[in-house]
């Protein structure tokens, strides 16, 4: 990994020759002074532009401080790098480059190689830190995943929340362990070829220890998100507040050396300038991936199927490398539950599935009864490694309304078949926790606020909110520790029955798509998709060079026959419906021979692989 002269311009700095530089943007003071907590105040001069700043020799590594307005309020660091006390108190000055970093020969990995493994910090382990997620590096080895993505991981209030709440971007969450114990995570993940990728929210603050607006006009009201005030990136004095956030994605890429950011609802950042901010982030990113020769990228998770989001700017595009398919998802959740209620009322039909597969998007240019109004555009145009998909992630378990998961309600062919449609698609496969060895404790939503008033909003909101599931009983308060504590996975469970029954099958899916050549293929040209519509079954066969792949998934009742052509000797290397899967029993020939018209009987519920050459 190459080193670069990138610096973080405003915030706290330790300087070489002693002391510290302070920076920060507050257009709205007429003054502003750095209080030491434990010492005196010394006064910032003025810059052009509403930044204040100066270089305070007295001012040390460790020492910890607050900004005071006009000789008045006194506010956290709004680029505070930690809050050890949480965000109602001091930040705390630290040197960035002490940190004995060990992944001088990582470089990171080709996109087309992601694998992703989505945790929340809190909840993975009994500890709930950074550092108590190392020793479980090895396993997620062994199950095959490439990169880890963490849930947002900026100071929160409390030391409970998903993270979304954050209000101070640069500061890793100090009941996680904070800047240290991240880097320590990171640099140990690189150590096993392990990528790391942050969640960070760039389109709303926390409301709670949210003092930015104290300082300028971070914040406008043009614009509203379902979450709190929209930043203001296309307003008077928008230009700082853009590179406050393009400084953090690349404050998380260089001194945290983290391998991709995925950039939270991007549909709710509203910036009407003739150069989007995403569009500037991506440019940036880009030349820093160049510079650095290390793979570096930008996942959008993005609710309005808008290929513009990938594509470059050359054709209009703003650049990102991949975004999450919300519609993959849905389309395959509707088909195993059965489930039409909120978002779900435009799933539920076969044949989505089938396009899913062909074109990621299943809305492109539709009417959705659910929006009322056509949603979406192709995006056929673009390889399928730009996107993201799964059966389950942090949003779709922990917006139901008991936070179940998939292991809670369906039976053992239909997980099967939920993994196998996941992780053999010719898109970028993400798990959420647990997932692979069917984790039975829920996900819920939780928060550890202290305004009463806010939390009582919180239980209302998400009460209302709710699209999904049912609950028996009360739903889950989002306040209580119990909801917390009962979100908390036990990954020991993998070795125990029907438990290490689906942790073998997801490694073995695993060890295919990283072996078969085939399944390497994410060009469209290359991937042909066959629906058997009437049968609720369908085909996809890959090729690269020689190599071949054949799966066959069925969503039918009943025991159906597909025929389709063979183009070459094909041996089955999955059958999720042999006894030792606990299926009904192996229906499909072992082997298959080159053929115009074979006939392939398949189980309900399951899949088969079948792959060789041509």
């Amino acid at each position: 990994m190459k080193t670069t002269q990138w610096q973080l311009p405003f915030g706290a700095t330790p300087r070489e020759d002693g002391g510290t530089f302070f920076r920060v943007w507050a257009p709205r003071a007429e003054h502003v002074a750095v209080r030491v907590v434990t010492g005196k105040s010394y006064p910032l001069e003025s810059e052009v532009g509403g930044y204040f700043s100066g270089h305070l020799p007295e001012v040390a590594v460790g020492d910890r401080y607050l900004y005071v307005i006009d000789g008045a309020a006194e506010f956290p660091d709004p680029a505070s790098r930690f809050q050890p006390m949480g965000v109602h108190d001091a930040s705390q000055v630290v040197d960035p480059g002490v940190y004995p970093w060990q992944d001088q020969q990582w470089h990171g990995l080709p996109l087309e190689e992601y694998l992703i493994y989505e945790l929340h910090v809190g909840t993975f382990t009994t500890e709930g830190t950074f550092s108590a997620v190392i020793p479980h590096l090895d396993y997620l080895l062994e199950l095959g995943v490439t990169a880890v993505e963490l849930m947002p991981v900026s100071q929160y209030p409390g030391a409970r929340n998903w993270g979304y709440d954050g209000v101070f971007p640069f500061a890793p969450q100090n009941s996680y362990g904070g800047p240290d114990e991240l880097k320590q995570l990171v640099d140990a993940c690189h150590a096993r070829g392990l990528a790391v990728v942050l969640d960070v929210v760039y389109n709303h603050l926390g409301p709670e220890g949210n003092h930015l607006s104290s300082f300028g006009p971070y914040f406008t009201d043009r614009y509203k998100t379902p979450w709190g005030a929209a930043l203001n990136f296309d307003g008077p004095d928008s230009d700082p507040v853009k590179e406050f956030f393009r400084q953090n994605a690349l404050y998380w890429l260089n001194e945290f050396h983290l391998d991709a950011l995925r950039l939270d609802a991007v549909d709710w950042i509203y910036d009407m300038s003739a150069s989007h901010f995403l569009q500037e982030l991506a440019a940036e990113v880009h030349r820093q991936r160049v510079a650095q020769g290390r793979w570096t990228y930008l996942f959008a998770e993005n609710d309005t199927n808008d290929p513009r989001l990938l594509r470059p700017p050359a054709l209009g595009g703003y650049g990102l490398d991949a975004q999450w398919c919300d519609n993959f998802h849905h389309a395959l959740r509707t088909l195993l539950t059965r489930e039409t209620t909120g978002y779900y009322e435009d799933f539920g039909r076969f044949e989505q599935l089938v396009k899913a597969y062909r074109e990621a998007f299943v809305y492109t240019g539709d009417y959705s009864r659910y929006r009322r109004k056509r949603h979406g555009s192709p995006a056929t145009d673009r390889p399928t490694s730009q996107f993201v998909v799964f059966a389950q992630n942090h949003d779709q378990v922990g917006n139901r309304t008991c936070g179940d998961r998939l292991s809670e309600n369906q039976p053992m062919e239909k997980l099967l078949l939920a993994a196998a449609t996941v992780l053999l698609s010719p898109y970028l496969p993400l798990l959420f926790m647990g997932e692979e060895y069917a984790e039975r404790a829920p996900f819920h939503y939780f928060i550890d606020h202290s305004d009463p008033e806010l939390i009582e909003a919180v239980r209302k909101g998400k009460a209302e909110e709710h699209a999904s599931g049912i609950c028996e009983g009360a739903i889950p308060d989002p306040a209580a520790l119990s909801t917390y504590l009962d979100s908390k996975i036990n990954l020991e469970l993998r070795r125990e029955g029907e438990h290490a029954l689906v942790y073998g099958f997801y490694r073995q899916l695993i060890e295919l798509r990283k072996r078969i050549p085939a399944f390497k293929v994410f060009t469209r040209e290359e991937i042909e998709v066959t629906s058997f519509a009437e049968k609720r079954c369908f085909a996809v066969f890959r090729q690269a060079g020689e190599s071949a792949a054949l799966c066959l998934f069925s969503f039918a009742n009943l025991r159906e026959e597909l025929t389709l052509p063979v183009p070459g000797a094909l041996e089955k290397v999955i059958d999720s419906s042999e006894s030792k899967w606990r299926g009904s029993g192996e229906a499909a020939p072992p082997r298959l021979t080159r053929s115009e018209s074979a006939t392939i009987v398949v189980n309900p519920f399951s899949v088969l692989v079948y792959a060789g050459t041509i």
